[in-house]
Parts: structure tokens; C-alpha cells; sequence
């Protein structure tokens, strides 16, 4: 979730979230389980309402979020409009049709400009998902390498590429680990990079 403000991104208030409750690629179940905690807790903490809520969809997306906000009680507190991106039209819950703003636009600029950082945002926190979990898993399962001694390394040498690159003697240094450990760490690493 990204948030602009007088038409500039307000970067302290961007928020991931994980998906808890839906299963599998679910737009819509993911879509309402999002603004569903979005909201309440906006809701709990009598936290100010956006004047808009932009959703990155079509009219099915637009519905999801909707119903949602409905279900709150704010379908008349907030503005909501979805974008489809094939053809950049605007759904709203007022009009039965997509609205199409000019290409020339400055409105259909701004929309365009906050879905693009969402999804700027969005690929942003996968990306790094994605990289802890493959460092981690290949730490996973060599003995006396736990939490603390895997983020130790990490740190260390920056990306586990630089770890199999360096030498028992480079591992040995990283506190804690020692000759033993980093020759068990080396062998390891070397054998896995083989499978």
C-alpha cells in the first residue's frame, strides 16, 4: 500500500502487507482481506480517512474493495475508484462504466504515477521475500549454523554468493563460527552449489 499526499508519495506511511487468510492467487479474497485490515485498524485507532481509495483492478477489483468498505460502514466516508491498467480506464462506484480520462490528463498522470510506485513497491518487497528465504534455506541444516550465526554471515559477506566465494579462513573470522564450523560451512555450501 503506497500513499500520496497533495500529490507526492508520503513514503513513512507506505505499509506491506502478508496475506494471511486468503488461499492461492484470489485477487479479490486478497483484496478484501487487505482493506479489511486497512480499515479497521484505521477504524480502532480513530486514524484519519484518505480522500481517495485507489485500488490496481477493474470492476470486480472495485467490487471486492467495496464491499468491504460497506461492511465498515464508509462506502459514504471515502472515495473509491479502481484502474484497469489494459486500457487505463477508471471504475468508480457511481458510474455503471469505466471512466476515461484524456491521455493529456494530469489526473490520469497522478493515478498512473501512484499505481506504478504501488507496484514499484510491491515488487520491491517480493524481491527481498524472495532473497531471504533462498539465503536462509541454503544455511538451513548445517549444524551449529542457527538464526543468529546465518544473519552473521549475511552480514558479513553481504549475499551468500559472497559467502561461497570466500575462503574458510574469510568464515572462521565471522565471530563465533571458527575453523571447524566454517570448514563444515564451506564443504556444505560447495556441495549444494554442485546439486
Amino acid at each position: 500500500m503506497v500513499v500520496f499526499e497533495n500529490g507526492r508519495p508520503k513514503k513513512g506511511d507506505y505499509r506491506r502487507f502478508r496475506i494471511k487468510l486468503a488461499s492461492g492467487m484470489d485477487d479479490y479474497a486478497m483484496i478484501r482481506e487487505i482493506v479489511t485490515r486497512r480499515y479497521q485498524r484505521i477504524l480502532e485507532e480513530s486514524g484519519g480517512l484518505p480522500d481517495l481509495v485507489l485500488i490496481d483492478g477493474g470492476k470486480g477489483h472495485l467490487s471486492a474493495a467495496l464491499g468491504v468498505l460497506e461492511n465498515l460502514g464508509l462506502e459514504d466516508a471515502v472515495s473509491i475508484a479502481a484502474i484497469a491498467k489494459q486500457f487505463e480506464h477508471l471504475f468508480t462506484k457511481d458510474e455503471s462504466g469505466p471512466v476515461i480520462l484524456p491521455r493529456e490528463s494530469r489526473g490520469l498522470y497522478l493515478i498512473q504515477e501512484i499505481r506504478d510506485e504501488a507496484h514499484r513497491f510491491a515488487v520491491e518487497f517480493h524481491r527481498s521475500r524472495r532473497g531471504k528465504k533462498v539465503s536462509a534455506s541454503l544455511l538451513d541444516g548445517i549444524p551449529g549454523v542457527g538464526e543468529k550465526r546465518k544473519q552473521l554471515l549475511l552480514n558479513r559477506f553481504g549475499s551468500l554468493k559472497n559467502l561461497r566465494k570466500a575462503s574458510v579462513e574469510e568464515i572462521a573470522k565471522v565471530s563465533g563460527i571458527g575453523r571447524k564450523l566454517a570448514l563444515l560451512i564451506r564443504r556444505k555450501l560447495t556441495a549444494k552449489a554442485r546439486n
